[in-house]
């Protein structure tokens, strides 16, 4: 029992980290530590389930606790989600810790081949079809904008004032932060006519603390 709870643990912690690299990749807040913990919490929670189960047969059911993951990982994943005026981040994040717990769960049930299934599912909607989607959008209405900002985010709003002067309608926004550089790379999805494209990169570029914008 010990050791199927070792190899359990093992790939529920394999599974979990393949998915939080992907957003580690992305600067997310959480990323590669963070999901472990979640998919290895999780698992550990439905081992314990069923070894009280063993123990106490038909007396204990084995999926209440393992049901308060799922409302459980709602808390953590809310904290990743911000909102800032009309744009929201952190969805993915969240939506991915819900799934690693769903993994774990499944990897501590003994269910491995719909835990592997399910992580390659999850990869490839993070990895492919995020790059689809961006290229998608940069073929429509809609234009990629990457902004590279020094020190703080303080320019943020000051670079939102002046797209707003453009009459610049915001889809999403992306914020990177590179720590080594003490940067931000701040990605945005905007619609904006072809006739203003050079005088918004020169406006946002004359901004204090710029030191970059292009499109994507």
């Amino acid at each position: 029992m010990e050791f199927i709870a070792l190899i359990r643990l093992f790939l529920a912690g394999l599974f979990s980290g393949l998915v939080g690299l992907e957003r580690e990749i992305h600067g997310r807040a959480a990323g590669l530590r963070t999901h472990i913990l979640v998919g290895c919490g999780a698992c550990l929670i439905m081992l314990t389930s069923l070894y009280i189960h063993s123990l106490y047969g038909s007396c204990a059911d084995p999926g209440r606790i393992a049901a308060q993951v799922v409302s459980g990982i709602g808390f953590l994943g809310a904290g990743t989600i911000i909102r800032f005026r009309a744009s929201v981040r952190g969805l993915t994040t969240a939506a991915s810790l819900w799934a690693v717990a769903g993994i774990g769960l499944a990897v501590g049930s003994g269910l491995y081949l719909p835990a592997t299934y399910a992580t390659v599912i999850i990869l490839c909607v993070l990895f492919v079809l995020s790059e689809i989607e961006r290229r998608l959008l940069r073929r429509s209405l809609y234009k990629l904008l990457a902004i590279e900002i020094e020190g703080d985010m303080m320019q943020l709003k000051k670079i939102r004032d002046l797209l707003s002067d453009y009459h610049v309608e915001i889809r999403d926004m992306d914020i990177k932060s590179i720590p080594e550089e003490n940067k931000y790379r701040i990605e945005m999805h905007i619609r904006v006519p072809d006739r203003y494209e050079s005088e918004i990169i020169n406006d946002i570029s004359g901004v204090q603390g710029v030191s970059g914008a292009r499109w994507l």
